[in-house]
């Protein structure tokens, strides 16, 4: 853990640690438990620049489209998100509800509507109950607060059992985050909607190479199931309240460790999980055949299930390093799981029954003695409650 991140009570002010932003949660009625489901942040500067990061499924939502948009020029004033509905697959009307709410906020708070940034989560392919959103909208805005980062990460959950928040002091300037996803984890982001702040002062080029450079290390290796979201955004805003312009590589570790943070609670709290599972692998040909390794391991429902039933099956790791195109020779790989190499040179390794997996965490190493280079995935096992969950969803 990156030792300048903020946990326990004092996270729990998210994106509004930073000076020179406000945030709100309300209810408007889109979730059933008439819980609040509509979340605003706003940046009152001095600096509005921007950058954002976007699902790459090619089925992408509304307001996917509609964000892409508004943060090409770099600035955004104010992020609008609501629980209670994706708004994908909802055609033209659904673009047209998108561009209702910019405008309902922008409103609200005397800006463009072209600088309002619009993000949904729910379930896809059912129109936004717009007379109950626009309401939600203006009590949102009523309620912002330079407190309120707690209320607005509370509104943006789903199946979430609890908020997502981490904050990271650093000389001068910090940076905030709130995070939503408990399913659907799967790069091209993961599953989920993340809004990122800071009172640093950096332009919207040098936000841009930092956003994607910590999502790539953290969000875009956080695989719980293999699906991709139609909805999955991460946007970063910077209010220069701090007039601190922090070196470059420095800014980009801090808003890196704030990612692995928030990502690192997404598994930890993914649908019906009773372990979250880091797969390392190592001495690999390349950084992108250790990714490969891992994830295919991390997407292997065999392998999930057996941390489930706290099976150390090293035949079900080899079987999915198997399947992938990268660089290794069969009897030269090594597994250890909890720290206990029970795969020596692609066989018998030493006993699985010295591997402990009542605990919470595990960790799989993956020895490929091809090259020198590493990389991590996070996942998490496969449940019966996960089933249950995903397959009561919508009814």
């Amino acid at each position: 853990m990156n030792p300048d991140i903020v946990q326990g009570a004092a996270a729990q002010r998210g994106v509004t640690a930073p000076a020179g932003f406000r945030a709100a949660g309300a209810a408007a009625g889109l979730k059933a438990s008439g819980g609040p489901d509509v979340a605003l942040v706003v940046n009152d500067g001095p600096s509005r620049q921007a950058a954002a990061v976007f699902t790459s499924n090619r089925v992408a939502a509304a307001p996917v489209h509609w964000s892409r948009q508004v943060v090409s020029d770099g600035r955004v004033d104010a992020v609008i998100l609501n629980s209670g509905g994706a708004n994908a697959c909802t055609g033209a009307e659904g673009f047209g509800n998108t561009h209702t709410t910019a405008e309902k906020t922008a409103e609200a708070l005397g800006v463009s509507a072209t600088d309002v940034f619009v993000c949904s989560t729910g379930l896809i392919g059912e129109q936004l109950p717009m007379e109950k959103l626009l309401p939600g909208v203006d009590a949102a805005a009523a309620g912002l607060d330079d407190d309120g980062g707690a209320a607005a990460a509370d509104a943006i959950r789903t199946t979430d059992s609890v908020p997502k928040e981490s904050i990271a002091v650093e000389a001068g300037y910090s940076i905030g985050g709130m995070a939503k996803g408990a399913g659907m984890l799967a790069p091209g982001l993961a599953t989920m909607l993340v809004v990122l702040t800071t009172d640093a002062e950096l332009s919207s080029d040098d936000l841009d190479a930092a956003l994607r450079e910590a999502t790539r290390v953290t969000f875009d290796r956080t695989d719980a199931d293999g699906c991709m979201s139609t909805n999955d955004t991460v946007v970063l805003l910077s209010s220069g309240a701090s007039s601190v312009a922090p070196d470059s590589g420095a800014f980009t570790r801090a808003l890196t460790g704030v990612c692995h943070d928030l990502a690192q609670q997404l598994i930890t709290d993914a649908e019906g999980a009773s372990h979250d599972i880091a797969i390392t692998t190592v001495n690999a040909a390349s950084e992108e055949d250790a990714e490969t390794v891992g994830r295919a391991v991390a997407r292997s429902n065999l392998f999930k299930t057996a941390i489930f039933g706290q099976d150390p099956n090293w035949g079900r790791v080899l079987s999915a390093v198997g399947t992938t195109d990268a660089v290794f020779t069969a009897d030269e790989l090594n597994v250890s799981i909890n720290s206990v190499q029970i795969c020596r040179n692609g066989g018998i390794g030493d006993s699985r029954e010295a591997v402990d997996l009542s605990g919470r965490k595990v960790t799989v190493e993956i020895d490929l003695n091809a090259g020198n280079q590493t990389a991590t995935i996070w996942t998490n096992d496969l449940t019966h409650e996960y089933v249950h969950e995903n397959s009561a969803y919508s009814s």
